[in-house]
Formats: C-alpha cells, structure tokens, sequence
C-alpha cells in the first residue's frame, strides 16, 4: 500500500481530513523549503504538495507565477527539488511528499529518467498539471511500476466519463479544483463545490482533495466537510512575499496558519 493511501485510509478511520499544504520549492530561497516542510509537518498537515518551478505556470495565479519566479532566480530545477524530497526522507518517512508542477521539466528529463529519479528520492505522488490522462499512459505506467501515484486534477466541468477516466489512470487521490480560472482566485461556492463532490465520489474509488480558494481556517473547515483533503496554496505562499525580508517570519506565520487549519478542520 502506497504512504499516500495508507495516510488516506488512517485519517478515514478517525474521521479526519487530510491537511495538505501546496509551496513551491525553492521560494524564497532554497535553503527555506527543508525547514519549512518539517515546520509545517509539525503543524499538523498530513501531506506535502512540493511545486516544482517553472517559467510558465499557465494554471497558477500570480501568487504562485512569483513564487516559481524567485525559485527560478535561484536556478532551481527539477532535479534540486528532488534533492530536497531526498533530504526531507532522511529524518521523515511517514508524511507522503507529491510533486506538482508542469510535464515540461519531466519530459526535459526523459519519462524514465524521471520516474526512476522520484523512486530514488521516494516521492509518493506526482501531478503534473497540464498532462490528461490520454498523454499521460507513458507516464502513469512508469509511475506505477514504481509504486508512485500518478494524480490528476478535476475540474468543475468535469463529466462523468471524464472522472472514470481520471479514477482508472490514477492513483492516491484525485485534486479537485473548486474554481474556474488559475489558482489562488476568487471565492469558493460551499453549494456547487458539494453538488460536484457528489457526482465525483459517485465515479470514483480514490479520496478526493479540494483546493483552489482555500484562504483561512474557516474555509478549511467548511472544505473538510465536503471532501477528503484541503489543500492550502497561495494562503501559505503569500506569507513568503509579505516577507521576504524575514524568511522566519514567514515560517511563522505559515505555521500558525496552518496549526489553525488544522484544529479548525479536527473540531
């Protein structure tokens, strides 16, 4: 059983929703991202949504398009976000790390280059955004020989073959994006989110994480009610830019926000 699931199924056995926390690696600096991910693992999440950098985040509001800019400023790559997964392993093995970003980067690698790669950093998951499952068969099939979830983005468009579709090829969870347009946008609709979350659990086996809009404690509790995860991105990731100047600060704040997250979504 893969960490992901396992983590999916423990949280279902005492009726908690997993917490997961989306920040690009490498933002503000690469030396923030280690830290941070133990702060937040402290914090209570459950899993991790490491970004991977790229210098055309098509889906991402401008929140996260600066986030992936610092990075780049930096020269991070694909590679030296593995090499933070690998450092994170070493003293965690319990909480799932997932890679999110774009199928540029990983066809720069090579498919397989990459899949074994991620198996020796242990990643558990990876999502890359603007790969359907139709282009995807390559990918997946490397992925889950090597017991790496492939994961893969609903819409509010979504149809009922296309969910089936999604749920065959993946694994782990399936990422609701609760909005229209890029992430980080607008305000979360609690009646069109549970009517879609309906009609998703009715297509599909796999835990179902919601994001896009998740802004505060409230909306995270309100979220965790409908679905089976939350996850949190540019919430987190504009703590960074209000201070760049004071990276600890930054943590601090993301913690805090985090903690409240969490006991919000547990009561």
């Amino acid at each position: 059983m893969s960490r992901l699931t396992a983590t999916f199924e423990a949280l279902a056995k005492t009726g908690r929703k997993a917490l997961i926390p989306f920040i690009t690696a490498g933002d503000p600096n690469p030396e923030f991202t280690l830290p941070l991910m133990h702060a937040m693992v402290e914090a209570g999440v459950d899993v991790i949504e490491l970004g991977v950098p790229f210098s055309d985040p098509m889906a991402d509001g401008p929140v996260i398009q600066r986030a992936s800019e610092r990075a780049l400023d930096y020269k991070m790559s694909l590679r030296r976000v593995l090499a933070i997964a690998t450092e994170f392993r070493k003293t965690n093995q319990q909480t799932p790390v997932v890679l999110m970003g774009y199928v540029n980067p990983i066809e720069a690698m090579g498919y397989e280059d990459f899949a074994n790669a991620a198996q020796r950093a242990e990643i558990d998951g990876v999502l890359t955004v603007d790969l359907p499952p139709e282009e995807a068969e390559e990918c997946v099939s490397l992925l889950k020989a090597r017991d790496i979830d492939p994961i893969f983005l609903l819409a509010p468009n979504s149809t009922d073959e296309r969910i089936k579709k999604m749920d065959a090829a993946g694994s782990g969870y399936l990422y609701y994006v609760s909005l229209k347009g890029v992430t980080g946008a607008g305000h979360l609709n609690v009646v069109d989110v549970e009517a879609k979350l309906k009609q998703i659990k009715t297509n599909t086996r796999l835990p179902v994480a919601v994001g896009f809009g998740v802004k505060d404690a409230q909306t995270a509790k309100t979220v965790a009610g409908l679905g089976d995860g939350v996850v949190v991105g540019s919430a987190l990731i504009s703590k960074i830019e209000a201070n760049l100047d004071d990276p600890e600060r930054a943590k601090r704040e993301i913690v805090d926000l985090l903690v409240a997250m969490r006991q919000a979504m547990d009561n």
